[in-house]
């Protein structure tokens, strides 16, 4: 593959097109996209996910041969959620059975109940609305900042009502939320701060890491994650009475810590727990996390310094004294800057390159599930039809989340587990496809 000098790519670049930092090179301006019969930029294979190394089998087995697999007769998921807690800078961590089940505990420790409301950003995966209408409570959107791709705070106050009983900031692809004024306000109005950190592995914000930084943080540990598998979660806290309570409601509702002393089932509860494989294959697994998220952090803020300098590409804006973890590494895309190139076309473009991306998440409150849940029965009799209307209605005012949806794409994780050269392939495809936008649209 023919390469030329970024000097000389700026010089033959099409007008409009940003002029790109010095550093890495670019794709001759000579040889054509795939999608107009040329060759592409990355034929090389990217890391594949999860990886499993034998070296982890044998405390696997002896786990398979006991036949202890459930928490309740063995102690590898107590070592994990130590383990877990210090990694963190959390005083305790339970372990449960999905990021899904570690919030709907949360939902019911912290007294979220039928009837409330919850403020939560709508750019998030389906878990974080479900987990708060399986609570028989409705999930309200607070606007997506079109910057950061997280809950934007100036957003929060004015969706507070006297049925709201919690926040839920979710640090999505692991951008750690602005929580700084999202406390403050939770302070002032009483209101619990359930952090979604399900794809927030080790980041940081002011100092402390994400699930540390409200009154409960939850973690997913599905297949796809940083730390994986299969499924799991787990709950962080520091407040041992609340801790307590979580491992009481997720072991069906049994008696645990400060509770050892009642009868044995004083509360409803249901079964959440982890399984001993799961802990085992994790605490295998956290040293590679911590290497593998210092490797990502590198490789993205080479990536973001690159692509700030392409016209029509915007990287994600972290907060001051943050830290993201990159679960996925999103741009948002101008199509002006690339002959008005539809995104879907974009991205074909980019994947037949060899770069790996898709879309972000879509307006998901239109899908059906928002308008199942109020016109039930249920919610009919939990809400009044004027403030079902209403809440309906504010669907679509929610203009930052719609902007996001409509222009981000992202990168999947592997992508960052490479060298600073496969960063290069990453902004040689995107400036091939700008200069040759206007044909590929016509194509």
């Amino acid at each position: 593959m023919h390469r030329v000098s970024r000097r000389h790519f700026m010089q033959t670049a099409a007008v409009g097109s940003a002029a790109l930092a010095a550093g890495p090179t670019v794709v001759s301006a000579r040889e054509k996209p795939v999608l107009l019969g040329g060759t592409p930029v990355r034929t090389q294979s990217w890391p594949k996910w999860p990886e499993w190394r034998r070296e982890w089998e044998p405390k696997i087995l002896e786990i398979l041969r006991s036949g202890r697999w459930w928490r309740g007769r063995g102690d590898h998921v107590e070592e994990f959620e130590k383990a877990y807690a210090e990694l963190i800078g959390t005083k305790r961590c339970l372990a449960t059975a999905s990021g899904t089940t570690a919030l709907l505990v949360c939902m019911h420790v912290l007294g979220v109940d039928a009837g409330d409301e919850v403020i939560v950003s709508p750019f998030t995966f389906i878990a974080s609305y479900n987990s708060i209408l399986l609570s028989k409570a409705l999930p309200v959107f607070a606007d997506t900042d079109p910057e950061t791709w997280t809950i934007n705070p100036q957003d929060i106050e004015s969706r507070i009502t006297d049925r709201t009983k919690a926040i839920m900031p979710v640090h999505i692809y692991g951008l750690p939320c602005d929580m700084q004024p999202i406390n403050t306000i939770a302070k002032t109005h009483n209101l619990a701060v359930i952090e979604d950190a399900c794809q927030a592995w080790l980041a940081e914000y002011q100092g402390a890491k994400c699930g540390n930084l409200g009154d409960l943080g939850c973690f997913s540990f599905q297949n796809s994650k940083h730390l994986p598998t299969g499924e799991g979660g787990a709950i962080t806290g520091n407040d041992d009475s609340i801790m307590d309570r979580c491992h009481s409601f997720h072991n069906c509702g049994r008696a645990y810590g400060s509770s050892s002393g009642e009868r044995q089932y004083f509360t409803r509860g249901s079964n959440r727990r982890m399984q001993q494989i799961q802990a085992t294959m994790l605490i295998q697994q956290i040293d590679k996390l911590k290497k593998e998220t210092a490797t990502r952090q590198q490789n993205a803020d080479y990536l973001s310094a690159q692509l700030r300098n392409v016209a029509g590409i915007q990287p994600a804006k972290v907060p001051e004294n943050a830290t993201a973890v990159w679960h996925l590494f999103p741009v948002r895309y101008h199509s002006e800057s690339f002959s008005g190139l539809p995104i879907d076309k974009f991205i074909q473009a980019l994947n037949s390159e060899g770069i790996p991306c898709g879309r972000g998440y879509h307006e998901q409150y239109f899908d059906g599930l928002i308008d199942e849940a109020i016109n039930s029965r249920g919610y009919k009799r939990l809400f009044s039809d004027q403030r079902l209307k209403a809440y309906r209605d504010s669907l679509n005012d929610l203009k930052g989340n719609k902007l996001v949806c409509e222009t981000t794409v992202a990168f999947p994780q592997t992508v960052l587990l490479g060298k600073k050269e496969d960063m290069d392939d990453i902004v040689d495809a995107i400036a091939k496809i700008q200069k040759n936008s206007d044909e590929i649209k016509k194509a």
